[in-house]
């Protein structure tokens, strides 16, 4: 049985915060279980990694905003990654809980090995 829960945030609309929050929420819950946990934000939702943004996102009215999703899922033990273009086009100024910044071959590498279960949003 794997041991790590891969969730590769790229495609889901960050201008939803509906779509955004499941992914972070189901990765909370497994870092609960006690799973290694990593989300890596690359393609469209890389924008998460820019402070401000996620802080204006919303998964309901009136509810915690995707930024508190993803300092819950930091708090959790979560490790959060961003892709390497995403330098290119924002800079480096990124929020606090992205620990690290990853290229691409590290993301298909991570995904192939047998040790781990990859959710793609």
């Amino acid at each position: 049985m794997a041991d790590k829960l891969l969730i590769i945030m790229a495609n889901a609309d960050p201008n939803n915060g509906s779509e955004l929050g499941v992914p972070i929420y189901q990765a909370t819950v497994a870092a609960a279980m006690e799973y290694e946990v990593e989300i890596v934000l690359t393609g469209r939702c890389a924008v998460l990694a820019k402070p401000s943004l996620a802080e204006k996102l919303f998964v309901q009215e009136g509810g915690k905003s995707i930024y508190d999703f993803i300092k819950d899922a930091h708090e959790a033990g979560v490790i959060i990654k961003v892709s390497t273009p995403v330098l290119e086009q924002w800079g480096d100024d990124l929020i606090p809980e992205i620990f690290e910044i990853v290229g691409e071959a590290y993301v298909i590498s991570e995904a192939m090995n047998d040790d781990t279960v990859t959710f793609t949003y």
